[in-house]
């Protein structure tokens, strides 16, 4: 059998397709609506284990890099003190003053090198020290962060796993109205339906008011709703109106007042005068 052409169909049936994949887009919605804010927390969780392991390996390379500098700094303190060394043993056969004088300007040196190099050493251990505190304390952030994040997975998947099946079959529901709209009018409802706060892109009138926005719609435009000859759109928040009567929605007609007995004018005055 051949696929009827959605543009083919009347503007009622457009609006009864339209009216029912919003109330199945509505409920899957309300699905989604009972996980909260776990998603999210889930990837706000994952996004600061992320950073913190981040933090973590930069703080690692900076500790590997000092321990680097201060083994090249204890290899240049023993080569300086073999220098000294050497330099202690040629002044026992310095030959004048000036060469006596030369060599001790560079013990000296040597020496001065000796203690830059200390300095430096201890300057990097206690940066060390200091990386290895931020470490331990990174890690104990990663451990707790990780810890959460185990927990709202298991909410998560706890919730997911009650609502999968259902909220499937309701995808597979909307999938099949979809293809009866047509590609227009089908992007003009998901344009409406994603800027609506409460994701309506259909609404029935209510009370003579749009139900999306509450807002007054004049008889005459009620009247063209009923009427079914066009699709209409609320002047005010732009969702599209339907009738109750074709969203299946039965509404109480109007209680009709009683006149009032009116008393004769005649009979009143009569009743005075006894």
């Amino acid at each position: 059998m051949a696929k009827k052409d959605p543009t083919d169909l009347t503007v009622e049936k457009k609006l009864e397709t339209l009216f029912q994949l919003q109330t199945t887009l509505s409920q899957i919605d309300e699905k989604r609506a009972l996980r909260g804010e776990l998603p999210l927390e889930v990837q706000d969780l994952e996004d600061e284990i992320a950073g913190l392991r981040t933090r973590i390996d930069k703080i690692s390379n900076e500790i590997q890099e000092f321990n680097t500098a201060i083994s090249q700094k204890r290899g240049d303190i023993e080569e300086a003190l073999n220098i000294v060394a050497r330099y202690k043993e040629q002044l026992n056969d310095v030959k004048n003053n000036r060469e006596y004088d030369m060599l001790n300007k560079e013990i000296v040196f040597q020496e001065l090198e000796v203690e830059l190099c200390k300095k430096k050493i201890g300057e990097a251990e206690v940066r060390i020290k200091e990386r290895e505190e931020q470490l331990k304390q990174s890690q104990e952030q990663v451990d707790l962060k990780m810890q959460m994040l185990e927990e709202k997975k298991s909410e998560l998947d706890s919730i997911m796993q009650e609502t999968r099946e259902e909220e499937d079959k309701l995808k597979d529901k909307a999938k099949v109205l979809e293809e009866k709209i047509e590609e227009r009018l089908l992007y003009s409802f998901k344009r409406i339906r994603k800027n609506a706060r409460n994701g309506l892109g259909v609404v029935y009138v209510q009370r003579d008011a749009c139900g999306g926005c509450f807002n007054k719609i004049p008889p005459q435009r009620q009247l063209d709703i009923k009427m079914h000859k066009k699709i209409i759109v609320c002047e005010y928040c732009g969702r599209i109106l339907i009738d109750p009567e074709l969203a299946g929605v039965k509404q109480d007609a109007p209680v009709e007042e009683k006149p009032k007995k009116r008393v004769s004018r005649r009979k009143k005055t009569e009743t005075s005068e006894d």
